[in-house]
């Protein structure tokens, strides 16, 4: 069960129920050179104030109990009433450095917030928040630079009548974190101009969105690319001039080829009509051929792609039927011949595989279990993960720790979005448009939607060995412009993104644009 029930406790809260946590009383808990009782095994259920760990607040609402992570005992914050507690730990006699807590937790969701953090170590208070996670344990970390000899580790909730925080196996080792993609898709961004699209700052200037989106944190930009798409967005043209743009800001490039006229996903492969009837051989060089002007053009510019994605979502492989996954040999041919000729062009480009299968495990260990046997070449693994498609974010951590560790890969979000509102700015239905088809715990809101990224990227962060490289959010220019739809072969097609895009109905910059300055 995971909702505690504390009927006695929870009817002892004490008067300072009310306060805010603004600062730690004076510190007279014993202090530790090395976390002390961080599994919650010392007292057993039932500890007011597990050994090691000092309380305030609504101390009542925190307690440890039976069910841990790793062990049998946990902490546990909740109560029937609202209330605002903190538990902490201070740490004197610490080497100046790096350090890195590491904890187990799940969440209930509608916390004013609930957060651990690392406090007076003489640099910045570093936070992260407890992503909602009824269901699964998840492993974030906090990473902060200790200058004073000293740290405070603190779990905090502030907290409606009946949420509830679990929080075990907490580990404070030397060493630090972080995520060096911070980006977006942008794959909308040239139509959406030429039709008159226009973006805002958040106080309403009208600027260009990729400055915007640097300003406010981003460093990498995703460019899709298609072979003969019937309007024109996006061919070698486009993505040349927006590569252009992407590099003027200092972002860094991913090139996401499709190897199609249209939409490449799980759902659809389709072979480019350039392409169409040739045999597995001539796809082979079709694939090289293509990939390499691409690449080569944007070299030749100044413009070198830093990482490249040989295929968009190739759940079931590309160019069906001929790279389908019942071929393997025949998709690993292809696969290679793109590889071939990323590295042809620049040694240094990473070149990555991507699959829709963000919270499957066992559908990602059988795609690159096979990729690996039959010798298919890859830098970095690319993974699809929403939350309202791909499973929870307990599965969704699993797989992507799994396969970094299982394949020795670095691994990345390649698409994540989340809505900040329901309804549609434009006459098409939106692809999620129901509050039944929402995450628990996030709503469609603008607060929603950046706690979603945080919480992607804090997953992302987590993963062991530094394999974490971070998150691309798609689409963020996406926003609805007449003619700029889903369908390139039809220009009154809608968009059913835009409740989803990082510019809101009025053209301006989102709150969720904060995730950027994610760790």
């Amino acid at each position: 069960m995971f909702h505690p029930r504390r009927t006695l406790r929870a009817l002892l809260l004490p008067l300072t129920a009310g306060l805010a946590l603004t600062a730690l009383p004076a510190q007279t808990a014993q202090a530790a050179s090395t976390l002390t009782n961080g599994g919650f095994e010392s007292d057993g259920a039932g500890s007011a104030a597990p050994t090691g760990w000092s309380e305030y607040g609504s101390t009542a609402a925190s307690y440890s109990e039976s069910g841990g992570h790793g062990g049998s005992y946990r902490l546990s914050h909740y109560s029937s009433s609202a209330y605002k507690v903190e538990t902490y730990q201070y740490l004197s006699g610490l080497t100046n450095g790096n350090y890195t807590l590491t904890a187990w937790v799940r969440s209930g969701g509608g916390q004013n917030s609930a957060y651990i953090s690392l406090k007076n170590c003489g640099s910045s208070e570093q936070r992260t928040n407890l992503p909602v996670s009824a269901g699964g344990w998840i492993r974030v970390v906090t990473s902060v630079a200790v200058t004073n000899n000293q740290c405070t580790i603190s779990i905090n909730s502030d907290a409606n009548a009946g949420n509830w925080i679990n929080v075990d196996d907490l580990t404070f080792t030397s060493g630090s974190t972080g995520t060096s993609i911070k980006g977006s898709d942008v794959s909308s961004l040239a139509k959406s101009e030429a039709l008159g699209g226009t973006y805002r700052t958040s106080s309403g200037t009208t600027g260009d969105a990729l400055a915007i989106l640097k300003s406010a944190g981003q460093n990498y930009a995703r460019v899709k690319v298609w072979v003969s798409p019937k309007d024109g967005y996006n061919t070698k043209t486009q993505v040349l001039a927006l590569a252009k743009r992407i590099k003027a800001q200092g972002m860094k490039l991913l090139v996401d080829f499709h190897y199609s006229d249209t939409w490449a996903d799980p759902g659809a492969q389709t072979v480019p009509s350039a392409w169409s009837g040739h045999s597995y051989s001539q796809l082979k060089t079709d694939v090289y051929n293509h990939t390499y002007d691409v690449l080569n053009a944007l070299k030749a510019q100044g413009t070198t792609a830093d990482m490249v994605q040989v295929g968009n979502e190739i759940n079931g492989g590309m160019l069906w039927n001929v790279g389908s996954t019942s071929n393997w040999s025949q998709l690993a041919g292809l696969l290679n011949s793109g590889y071939d000729a990323v590295k042809a062009v620049s040694s240094a480009t990473q070149v990555a595989l991507h699959l829709a299968k963000g919270g499957d495990l066992t559908g990602t260990r059988w795609w690159f279990d096979n990729a690996v046997s039959n010798g298919v070449k890859f830098d970095v693994i690319g993974l699809s993960y929403y939350g309202y498609w791909h499973g929870s974010l307990a599965d969704f951590q699993t797989t992507l720790d799994d396969a970094a560790a299982r394949y020795s890969k670095p691994v990345f979000v390649a698409e994540t979005a989340y809505p900040f509102r329901l309804d549609s700015d434009d006459s098409f239905e939106n692809i999620i448009d129901l509050s039944s088809e929402l995450v628990s715990g996030y709503p469609a809101t603008t607060a929603g939607q950046t706690r979603w990224m945080n919480d992607v990227a804090s997953l992302v962060e987590a993963v062991p060995n530094g394999r974490g490289l971070g998150v691309f959010y798609w689409e963020s220019t996406w926003t609805a412009v007449t003619g700029n739809g889903w369908d390139p072969t039809d220009a009154t097609s809608g968009n059913g993104w835009e409740n989803q895009a990082l510019f809101d109905y009025d053209n301006k910059a989102q709150p969720a644009m904060a995730w950027f300055s994610h760790r």
